[in-house]
């Protein structure tokens, strides 16, 4: 029995994908090429010319399709544990084995094509920012955070060490730096008791 037309479409796509990522573990985001996914894939270039429009976006459709990113909060009552969990795991994919390399390198391209920046944006950022805006706002509800403090602003403080760690800087980005920046802004974020603000 032969497989349906769809089926078979399914199937080399997702061939395609692995490919890439193979092969971008092998070589670097840098080397990596559409032709040369096509020669190791036994797919014709046009083939993945109409799917993709760039290697960036190949990449990135490799590794969001493929490997989905499990990073929903926890909500234990403790929202500094809830975030360290989640962003713990969020590090060990963005800078971790086997695809830290080429998700940073997939951050990086994000500034030069727009439409690779559109997509990462639409379906991985954007969903986490809400997820973590969504579980402060849980926490303030409960009075555990400022009612004052702007939660977009608090999801941007979190966030900007960890990019700039990881793509200016190039320091390793580890669970200990990841729990200073929680310290640090946790400090701020914390209720303000009535005897203080008097």
């Amino acid at each position: 029995m032969t497989k349906a037309p769809h089926r078979r479409g399914a199937d080399r796509t997702e061939a395609i994908m692995r490919t890439t990522l193979e092969l971008g573990q092998e070589i670097g985001y840098a080397r990596l090429s559409m032709e040369g996914v096509a020669a190791r894939a036994g797919a014709g270039k046009q083939t993945i010319y109409r799917r993709w429009s760039s290697k960036g976006a190949l990449l990135l459709d490799s590794l969001l399709s493929l490997h989905e990113p499990a990073l929903d909060y926890p909500d234990t009552g403790d929202v500094v544990a809830d975030l360290r969990t989640q962003i713990h795991a969020a590090v060990d994919l963005l800078a971790g084995p086997p695809f830290g390399p080429l998700f940073t390198a997939l951050i990086g391209e994000a500034q030069y094509d727009p439409r690779v920046a559109a997509a990462l944006n639409e379906r991985l950022i954007a969903p986490q920012a809400a997820k973590t805006v969504e579980r402060l706002q849980a926490a303030r509800d409960r009075g555990q955070l400022s009612e004052a403090f702007d939660l977009d602003l608090a999801m941007a403080i979190l966030s900007g060490p960890l990019y700039f760690q990881l793509l200016i800087t190039q320091e390793p980005l580890t669970h200990a730096y990841v729990d200073r920046v929680l310290d640090a802004l946790f400090t701020g974020l914390g209720p303000i008791s009535r005897a203080a603000g008097r």
